[in-house]
């Protein structure tokens, strides 16, 4: 809808940019609140977010390039394309590459792993929320098809350049309903983390959640060559929602049986 936040000649600004950014500060601002809350290093969970955020970047793009092997192997100089190195890639190969790299990191500084991950889970929900309205701007990550009132079309031919949403067409717009679920997923972490809660509830909430709710939003997406394996209709990203769904229920039942912590 806007690709381009602000442009000076040769010089332009991606809104894209500015919004990940802007989500990545408030996600960081959130988890080192709550990590004082937990009585927790906040420069250590500072620290941690940088490392996710860098982690998750890399790791978003290696699951761009599996999800759409297809794509990439049928020519392989499109993996050093303008556009490859454009695109923002998949948010779940960030997510466990962010969730590995953590775990390292936080048994490096002695941070307790459980606590940390509730004290960043409900940033990285509402910074995850910013960064979709992002992908709006931009144009990437659209929807199918359809004639919905609530439908978007895309006419920007930058847009259409920058990620080849394409133009002229009602969409759903998938990306503004994964900024609106994110966000209330967000609000609601941080509700129930400043109540009396067992380490590790918030991450187990956090994973089922999201995952879930993506894992219904992919029915309604259609960007790029996705993976699309079972009958032709579950994608590689529900796949691995459905078994972080799993992973989220397990941590959530078994943490919760434990006796809850004032936060």
């Amino acid at each position: 809808m806007c690709p381009r936040l602000l442009t000076i000649g040769w010089f332009s600004i991606p809104t894209y940019g500015v919004l990940v950014a802007l989500g990545f500060l408030v996600g960081l601002t959130i988890a080192g609140r709550l990590a004082k809350r937990s009585n927790l290093d906040p420069e250590k969970v500072t620290n941690l977010g940088v490392y996710i955020a860098m982690s998750a970047i890399i790791g978003a793009k290696v699951f761009m390039i599996f999800d759409n092997w297809g794509y990439y192997s049928a020519d392989f100089g499109r993996l050093f394309s303008l556009s490859a190195l454009r695109a923002g890639g998949v948010f779940y190969g960030g997510l466990l590459a962010a969730l590995a790299v953590a775990i390292l990191y936080a048994k490096k500084v002695g941070l307790p792993w459980l606590p940390t991950a509730d004290a960043l889970a409900p940033g990285a929900a509402i910074g995850h929320s910013i960064g979709r309205l992002g992908c709006f701007a931009a144009g990437c990550c659209w929807g199918q098809e359809t004639d919905v009132p609530w439908a978007v079309t895309f006419t920007d031919a930058g847009a259409h350049e920058f990620t080849g949403v394409p133009l002229g067409l009602h969409l759903h717009p998938t990306q503004l309903y994964e900024a609106f679920g994110t966000a209330l997923i967000g609000l609601y972490l941080l509700r129930t983390f400043r109540k009396p809660h067992a380490s590790g509830s918030i991450l187990g909430r956090y994973l089922l959640l999201y995952s879930a709710f993506r894992f219904c939003v992919e029915f309604f997406r259609e960007d790029g060559a996705r993976t699309i394996l079972v009958g032709g209709i579950i994608s590689t990203t529900q796949i691995v929602a459905v078994a972080l769904v799993a992973l989220g229920a397990y941590i959530w039942i078994t943490t919760s049986r434990k006796e809850a912590s004032p936060a």
